[in-house]
């Protein structure tokens, strides 16, 4: 089978787009996992495919990089955004459904705005934090992030019992006012990314819970920069946008 598909990333967060409107790609995990292999595939943190939907403009299906279908991605969300306007879904103001409910985002040129989903559960441990933005997230403010071992301490911290039987995505954050380092290790990657956008979101609202009258965020990622921004009442947090690049890198086909 021939398969046609577009690469886009989000601040270094790189996905591969493929247009399944027909319903007739039906790819196995280890299909995935091959195709978003970087020595023997495409390369990629994930894959998504862009599926019809009855209520809205697209639904959004993510895999991440291991192959098995992943909660909420942000970047990802931004990326499909502009794939859709791509193949022919042209519009400025968009609305889709993903596995954590519906969407919306408004594209401007190269960057995607994207409507997260409401958060209000917040944990609090001893070192971290907790809570989930379409994703689940454990944050913990650092000093000198450029020195942190993610691979090492991402690791531990996304196996902790406290984050249940699928562990959580892990962010370190540096916080400075309304700027924000952030480092993140990716479940169903198991590594480093350079960039996540439900992490982004994430590590916006810890640094709130730290400085409460700040409720715009840039947060710099290995790969770019991203915003976050949202309005607080009564300890939930709505009207959440994520904001960045979408950025196309190459189109091309791959047999599998």
């Amino acid at each position: 089978m021939k398969i046609i598909f577009s690469k886009y990333h989000g601040a270094g967060n790189d996905f591969i787009l493929i247009d399944n409107r027909a319903q007739i790609i039906k790819l196995a995990e280890e299909q995935i996992e091959n195709i978003c292999h970087r020595r023997f595939g495409i390369g990629a943190d994930g894959l998504m495919l862009l599926e019809s939907d009855s209520e809205t403009d697209f639904r959004m299906i993510y895999y991440n990089s291991d192959g098995k279908e992943g909660s909420m991605c942000g970047n990802g969300g931004r990326c499909i955004v502009a794939f859709a306007n791509e193949i022919g879904i042209k519009k400025e103001h968009y609305h889709f459904m993903a596995t954590d409910g519906l969407h919306e985002a408004l594209l401007e040129s190269s960057q995607i705005d994207l409507k997260m989903t409401n958060v209000e559960n917040i944990k609090r441990f001893e070192n971290d934090w907790f809570l989930d933005t379409g994703s689940p997230h454990a944050v913990e403010v650092v000093k000198n992030i450029e020195f942190i071992n993610v691979s090492e301490e991402g690791q531990q911290l996304r196996q902790d019992s406290r984050f249940g039987e699928n562990g959580t995505n892990v962010n370190f954050i540096e916080i400075n006012k309304n700027q924000i380092k952030i480092r993140t290790y990716e479940r169903g990657v198991e590594a480093e990314t350079y960039a996540c956008g439900t992490g982004a979101v994430a590590s916006a609202i810890i640094a709130n819970q730290i400085n409460p009258n700040i409720e715009q965020f840039t947060l710099k990622a290995l790969g770019g920069t991203l915003n976050v921004s949202f309005d607080v009442s009564n300890k939930r947090y709505q009207n959440i946008w994520l904001k960045g690049p979408a950025i196309k890198v190459f189109s091309g086909e791959i047999i599998i």
